[in-house]
């Protein structure tokens, strides 16, 4: 998370960093994980021609999107430091993501990413790091971008490494139980508060959690 300032500046959405004023209540926010939760889980693409949605994920943002709240992917990328795709790559990745949020009425406020594994063949990023889900790195430095409270805020993934990730961040986490977690390597750390097939399900619940805020104007 630290070394690669790239990384920092394709993820970070500068245009949809919230600066609060001195004082002001942090807000919530929906963190999501991207591949399997938000789009088709296709290993190491970076095509956007490639990028299709997840079954539910254009509803569940639809509906997401009426909380007004910032969403904000997390997402592990080790084909970086696996050589398999580049971080300039990842650019369009963030610029076609953006683009599918807004098909579905919703913004993509920020696109974050680890580019480290233990093995990776980039000496650069070969380490164990403080970003790579499941640890919470990624959240905690998203959220001090964005001001977020993380004690109020959601993240969304389809493994448990995304619910560990969540719960050492301090959020509530929803666990997409789509197929893709096929070790279930449980504890404490590793338990959803919800599990739903799909985010247009999570969605439904977040919305129940946190009803829609009214609109602006006078009576």
């Amino acid at each position: 998370m630290g070394e690669d300032l790239l990384a920092h500046r394709a993820i970070g959405n500068a245009a949809g960093r919230r600066r609060v004023e001195r004082g002001a209540s942090r807000l919530p926010a929906v963190f999501l994980d991207k591949d399997g939760t938000v789009l088709q889980d296709v290993p190491y693409n970076a095509d956007p021609g490639r990028m299709q949605f997840a079954p539910g994920a254009r509803m569940g943002l639809a509906r997401l999107a009426r909380l007004r709240m910032p969403l904000i992917i997390i997402s592990n990328q080790p084909g970086v430091g696996l050589g398999k795709i580049a971080p300039e790559d990842l650019l369009v990745v963030r610029d076609r993501l953006s683009s599918m949020f807004l098909s579905a009425g919703a913004t993509l406020a920020g696109f974050y990413y680890c580019p480290h594994h233990p093995q990776a063949t980039v000496i650069r990023y070969a380490c164990v790091c403080p970003c790579r889900k499941p640890a919470p790195g990624l959240l905690q430095f998203a959220a001090a971008c964005h001001d977020v409270d993380l004690s109020r805020s959601w993240f969304v993934g389809d493994i448990l490494d995304d619910v560990e990730a969540g719960r050492r961040a301090g959020c509530r986490t929803i666990l997409l139980d789509n197929g893709h977690e096929t070790e279930w390597r449980a504890n404490a750390w590793r338990t959803p508060d919800h599990i739903v097939p799909d985010l247009n399900a999570a969605s439904r619940w977040i919305s129940f959690q946190c009803p829609r805020p009214e609109s602006g104007g006078e009576a």
